[in-house]
């Protein structure tokens, strides 16, 4: 099965792999139903999750009914239980980058947020852009989402710059990344272009750099306040298993 996915995660286009999925995920839900794992985002329990990577594959990654990965289900858990972002009463304007589809619906119908989803490829977008030059407003959002994008951005500077630009004073963004905390700087190599090498030193064939801790210290520089929310530490050990979350994960949660 990690074969599978591995060959299915390297060759077929992400747009491509997302309306695929509408089609195979109810599929994979009935086969795997179980009750060893639970996602909290649907709440269903599974025998088993998925595995996933684009180099080195996961076990018990990827959710079969939402499809949702570890950090999505680790957001889920911290916005439901830290923030007031599904039961605020004054409507928030909120902006997500890249729409994973496990928010997306969910997101669409909360009626306390007026939601907008942007990208250049995804389509989920409501509006395409390009995140280095953002057709809003200055302080426009009270809340974003750009999640697992700025490691796909060659200018990462600028579109930190941007987030920082169209967020409201006050506002929050959560700008999770793939990062390896062992590494105190971040790494990037613009020589190396094969695919496969590519997805072995960085994680994915379409990234250009690995994270290093710096990147909180990037994004202060930017003028954001950042958290370094290690949610995981705030779980028993027994949730972050019956999640499949990844221990140690840390969140970026910044302020404008």
């Amino acid at each position: 099965m990690k074969r599978i996915f591995k060959f299915i995660l390297n060759t077929i286009p992400r747009p491509i792999l997302i309306r695929l999925s509408i089609v195979v995920r109810p599929i994979l839900a009935f086969i795997l139903k179980g009750n060893r794992f639970t996602d909290p985002i649907d709440g269903k329990s599974f025998s088993m999750f998925l595995p996933y990577g684009y180099g080195n594959q996961r076990n018990n990654v990827l959710s079969p009914s939402t499809l949702s990965l570890e950090r999505h289900r680790l957001l889920w858990l911290y916005l439901q239980n830290e923030t007031d972002f599904f039961t605020a009463t004054l409507k928030k304007k909120v902006l997500h980058f890249a729409p994973e589809q496990e928010f997306y619906k969910r997101f669409k119908k909360q009626t306390n947020i007026e939601y907008t989803t942007t990208d250049l490829l995804s389509p989920l977008a409501d509006v395409k852009a390009d995140i280095c030059d953002l057709p809003f407003e200055d302080n426009s959002y009270d809340i974003i989402f750009c999640n697992h994008v700025l490691e796909h951005i060659p200018d990462d500077t600028k579109a930190m710059q941007e987030l920082y630009r169209v967020l409201k004073p006050g506002g929050m963004g959560v700008f999770q990344i793939p990062q390896e905390l062992s590494r105190a700087t971040t790494f990037s190599d613009d020589t190396i272009l094969d695919q496969k090498e590519r997805a072995k030193i960085f994680g994915q064939y379409d990234h250009v750099r690995v994270y290093g801790r710096d990147y909180f210290d990037k994004l202060r520089s930017i003028g954001f306040k950042v958290v370094e929310e290690d949610y995981t530490a705030k779980l028993s050990s027994e949730l972050v298993e019956k999640y499949c979350l990844a221990k140690g994960e840390i969140i970026p949660v910044c302020f404008k």
